[in-house]
């Protein structure tokens, strides 16, 4: 298994470590739940140095991005990032990511970490106009400081006016002493604060700073158990859960971040999926009986016929109710509509609702 440059931290605060894409991370330190409130409320930091950048510079790194994500990256400017993902040549998607424009000529892809070298191969088959690759997810430690707190305890280490970046912007400065770090108004909790991206020779030093600037707050460290709730609360998706290969960016929800403005693989089979409509799509529910949806549970119907499958459930700790997200028959895709999943052979009922669940 590979290591971040941050796991004997992990090991020596008493995390539990599980394999997770490939890597010996950190699923929970002292509790789901209680992690879950910490950064809902104050602040966490999460090891997320598993994820993968990948760097395209060049006068034809933007034409690469357009051709291989559904978004449209012709909008950022330097300093501004994108929700995007990677359409396969069959109608579905190859990874979710983030594209982040540095400069006209430079931009940072950051992608789920189960998927990097699949990802960077994709891109690679698709560069046919000398742009230069580098993948330097190897080589870069990232932290998640999440929850409302995280900016009063990151701007102590910085000269940058952390309440001046936007959501989905960036900068590039200097931070705990250290230059060029990328400090990013983004993240996977819907809770506020910012991910820091560094050399994996600062890492120890960051970690130490981060929590030594965070101690008024009570600080804590944070696993990828309660990452999961934090994001499954939102409506976030989860590639190899919600999205995958056979899962089609219209299905999903991801209309918003397809636009039919440009070229890029699989375009006209997408836009066919948005003119023609869908058989299935991907809903928020909630537990109505007592029961908790697990990913691959059938969802049926009043009459017991099989609708669909659950991708992600969960006990939400900040709602105190059972809530999930799966695809179902178009016809039951609409908010209110009533669907049972199918636990340990019995209909538990549930309703479709709106997400995220957790409203702001």
């Amino acid at each position: 298994m590979k290591l971040t440059a941050l796991t004997n931290k992990h090991i020596a605060l008493g995390a539990k470590m599980v394999p997770f894409a490939g890597y010996n991370m950190p699923v929970s330190y002292t509790g789901l739940n209680e992690e879950h409130h910490v950064v809902r409320n104050s602040v966490g930091v999460f090891d997320v140095s598993h994820m993968g950048e990948f760097i395209l510079k060049g006068p034809n790194a933007l034409a690469l991005i357009q051709s291989v994500t559904s978004n449209d990256a012709s909008v950022l400017s330097a300093g501004k990032a994108q929700y995007s993902c990677l359409p396969n040549e069959t109608g579905g998607i190859v990874d979710d990511l983030i594209v982040y424009c540095v400069d006209e000529q430079t931009y940072m892809l950051v992608v789920n970490a189960s998927n990097i070298e699949k990802d960077w191969n994709w891109i690679s088959k698709h560069n046919n106009q000398g742009v230069d690759m580098k993948n330097i997810s190897d080589d870069t430690s990232l932290l998640a400081v999440q929850g409302p707190k995280a900016i009063l305890a990151l701007q102590k280490l910085t000269d940058v006016k952390l309440a001046d970046i936007p959501y989905y912007n960036f900068v590039k400065g200097t931070f705990n002493g250290v230059k060029d770090v990328v400090i990013s108004n983004t993240g996977y909790t819907g809770a506020g604060g910012f991910e820091i991206y560094f050399e994996n020779q600062y890492a120890d030093k960051m970690w130490d700073a981060i929590f030594e600037a965070g101690k008024e707050f009570d600080i804590k460290p944070i696993g990828l158990g309660a990452r999961d709730t934090l994001r499954l609360e939102m409506g976030f998706c989860l590639y190899g859960n919600d999205i995958d290969d056979t899962t089609s960016p219209i299905e999903a929800g991801l209309g918003w971040i397809t636009k039919f403005t440009k070229d890029f693989t699989n375009r006209t089979s997408i836009e066919g999926h948005k003119t023609n409509g869908v058989s299935k799509k991907l809903v928020g529910f909630e537990m109505i009986d007592r029961g908790i949806p697990r990913h691959d549970y059938q969802i049926v119907n009043a009459e017991g016929q099989v609708i669909g499958k659950v991708t992600s459930g969960t006990q939400s700790p900040s709602l105190n109710k059972a809530i999930g997200m799966g695809y179902v028959n178009t016809a039951y895709a609409k908010a209110d509509t009533e669907i049972f999943i199918s636990i340990r052979d019995k209909a538990i009922k549930a309703k479709v609702c709106k997400i995220p669940f957790l409203k702001k």
